[in-house]
């Protein structure tokens, strides 16, 4: 199978585009994969680390403001349209794959023009622009959530499959805890909570956490706080400010970043986050119960409909980020924290969202749309 990838910007776009084409070459050994990106985002750096060829065109994200600079971006699509063309015309694939955003457009447009067949994955519960507006020519669209179907309503054929991630249902021993939280110097006695905002942090969860920890008082349970690369040295100089030190604060421990994240999801009791689609995703996998704090200022404000998906099925509560304070978010915690029963109960309807063999299932769905 010869493939077409089309996956730029976040790693919401390009994690599940490279777990497609990995999966495609685990199933077809003689399948010949490229990426299509552009000069900026993370595609730069997380394509060829998986091993593909990334070509870049032109391609930007518009709004519907008349202002110079979103002149100057539509200019440089149009350019990118030309360019993609060429890319599918020397190419000469099966099969044209668009993970959501801005590039999908004029990829999508240029395997029309050829006659490509282009299947698209959106992970959000709220279509991006690009998806609805290409759902109409594209020959099949995979969703991550039910609730996107009610909102591609002119979509040819649309299939739930779920969101592809490294994220997985983990039976941890005694054993690997016990590892893992000397690691982190955690207390076993205690229920813990992870605090991520994304690999950049978010400043107003951070801001919140802060004010919770300047209080001083005694928790029964324990904080793993991933502040984000960008976040980290702010709240190390914050607390240092207010006399303290990181590595001195009883019950929390601060790190920039979570590398192990399947084995972190999977033995803590809560988390707290921002509601990206692939946030989403692996809380459901490991059956998490979460306290949603959306980013409020995501396309079409998409993160708030990722969120409603858990906390319509009793999985999670949501705090709108205006409404954020430290205050509002302790009291959150502490009422799921307390009641054992109420942690259960949360995390097995998490579990309920999630979908088995999502890779496999978009594989099956790919394949059939190459072979008609």
């Amino acid at each position: 199978m010869r493939v077409i990838i089309a996956a730029a910007g976040t790693g919401g776009h390009i994690t599940p585009g490279i777990a497609i084409a990995n999966t495609i070459k685990k199933e077809e050994k003689d399948s010949e994969i490229i990426f299509v990106g552009t000069d900026r985002g993370l595609e730069n750096d997380l394509v060829p680390r998986a091993g593909y060829e990334l070509k870049k065109i032109h391609a930007y994200g518009i709004s519907r403001e008349f202002t110079l600079k979103n002149i100057k971006r539509m200019y440089k699509t149009i350019l990118g349209i030309g360019e993609a063309k060429k890319i599918v015309k020397e190419f000469k694939p099966d099969v044209v794959i668009g993970t959501g955003g801005y590039i999908s457009g004029p990829m999508g447009l240029a395997a029309k023009k050829y006659k490509v067949p282009l299947v698209l994955h959106e992970s959000n519960a709220f279509p991006g622009m690009t998806v609805k507006l290409l759902s109409k020519k594209a020959n099949l669209v995979l969703v991550g959530f039910e609730d996107a179907l009610k909102r591609l309503p002119k979509a040819k054929k649309v299939v739930v499959t779920g969101t592809p991630t490294k994220v997985v249902e983990m039976h941890l021993t005694d054993l690997q805890k016990e590892k893992i939280r000397q690691e982190l110097k955690l207390d076993s006695t205690k229920k813990t909570v992870l605090v991520v905002g994304g690999s950049q942090g978010a400043k107003s969860i951070n801001e919140s956490l802060l004010g919770m920890i300047q209080e001083k008082k005694s928790r029964n349970y324990q904080i793993v706080w991933a502040t984000g690369h960008s976040g980290y040295e702010a709240v190390k100089k914050q607390i240092e400010a207010n006399g303290n030190t990181i590595d001195a604060l009883e019950d929390v421990r601060i790190v920039p970043y979570v590398y192990n994240m399947s084995e972190i999801l999977n033995m803590v009791d809560l988390v707290i986050a921002r509601s990206g689609a692939m946030t989403i995703t692996e809380i459901s996998i490991v059956g998490k119960p979460a306290i949603f704090i959306p980013f409020p200022n995501a396309a079409e404000n998409h993160q708030e409909y990722n969120a409603k998906v858990l906390v319509n099925a009793g999985a999670a509560r949501m705090i709108l980020d205006k409404d954020l304070t430290a205050e509002r978010l302790e009291t959150e915690i502490e009422e799921i924290i307390q009641q054992n029963g109420v942690l259960q109960q949360m995390g097995n309807k998490a579990k309920t969202i999630a979908k088995d063999n999502v890779e496999n299932r978009i594989y099956q769905e790919i394949k059939k749309i190459v072979k008609k």
